[in-house]
């Protein structure tokens, strides 16, 4: 504040031309929580916006005086040079939650969002259907790990999105191809998973939206072989690693496949609430794929960074941005 408005207004004047937005976005990527943002400003609701490459803290500081964080850290920031990000938004939110700060999307749904090795565990500890996974540490491991798996198999970073880090290979000579002239990517963190390419059933994948640990909506995401490889409902990587930036499930539409609203079945949707609670999810997305070998519902990608499916008025009928607002104000008047 300069000088001429501190002397202008009275000490609790000052206070309340500083004060700070009850809620707080942390985030990572630029454009892609515009339409929260827009909605909260025609509500007239105060927000602030923390960049990632740009935040630091300072341990011993004062409390911050905002009411809640709402975590938008992406677990793909390394492919745009901002990785550094991932493990600092981990720590800052453990930070925050010793506070007793009210963090959306806090510390323990951000380690499940960073690892899809933990995501497979938590599955397997719910007792619901996943893909047969090995976790590798080094890419020596890769071939070993695949014995028993049926071939195409897939090699997926542990820490990915938007289809970053996976990478399909159809032979074991493939594979073995690829470990030796050191082809074989493990990601961000050095590990990887091996997994069985899973043929979807219908040619699409489920990707189920949850908010507040509900069910919110579904699409379903049809799948075409003409640009992509298709991994487990990841669009992904060719074995060539040619870049498939607009791989997204979400941004899917925009990028000419055809997707759908949908309503799974009430035993499906019991799985996803199941999920993202045991997850500490509060703002989430599920994916899922029917294997076309056996009919069996797989479920595969779990993800505390939901944007909502592009255009949604016109896939699912809403704006679930409205919904997401409704909750991120009653969030503040509960803090």
């Amino acid at each position: 504040m300069s000088s001429q408005i501190a002397e202008a207004v009275s000490p609790q004047e000052a206070h309340e031309v500083e004060a700070v937005a009850p809620l707080v976005f942390l985030y990572e990527h630029p454009q892609w929580f515009e339409p929260i943002f827009a909605e909260l400003t025609r509500r007239g609701v105060a927000f602030d916006k923390t960049f990632i490459p740009d935040h630091f803290y300072d341990i011993g500081g004062e409390a911050p005086t905002f009411k809640v964080l709402f975590n938008r850290m992406s677990p793909s920031a390394n492919s745009r040079d901002h990785g550094s990000g991932i493990f600092h938004t981990l720590a800052y939110l453990e930070h925050l939650e010793l506070l007793g700060v009210r963090v959306i999307n806090g510390a323990k749904a951000f380690r499940y969002e960073i690892s899809k090795a933990a995501q497979h565990s938590l599955l397997r500890s719910l007792g619901i259907r996943f893909l047969p996974s090995r976790v590798i540490h080094s890419a020596s491991q890769a071939v070993a790990a695949a014995e028993g798996l049926r071939y195409p198999i897939i090699v997926k970073a542990n820490i990915g999105g938007s289809g970053k880090g996976i990478v399909r290979f159809n032979t074991k000579e493939e594979l073995q191809t690829a470990v030796a002239h050191g082809q074989i990517d493990l990601g961000y963190d050095s590990i990887a998973l091996v997994q069985e390419f899973v043929p979807a059933r219908g040619g699409y994948i489920t990707r189920v939206e949850t908010l507040n640990g509900k069910f919110l909506y579904a699409i379903q995401v049809y799948l075409t072989g003409e640009t992509f490889d298709l991994c487990p409902a990841d669009i992904c990587q060719t074995k060539a690693g040619e870049s498939l930036d607009t791989a997204c499930v979400l941004e899917a539409s925009k990028s000419g496949l055809r997707v759908e609203g949908y309503t799974p079945p009430a035993d499906v949707i019991k799985n996803i609430e199941t999920i993202v609670q045991a997850a500490g999810i509060d703002v989430g997305g599920i994916e899922y794929i029917v294997d076309d070998r056996d009919g069996e519902i797989y479920y595969y990608d779990i993800n505390a960074l939901s944007n909502f499916v592009a255009d949604a008025p016109r896939v699912i009928g809403f704006n679930p941005f409205v919904n997401l607002a409704d909750y991120l104000e009653a969030e503040i008047n509960r803090a």
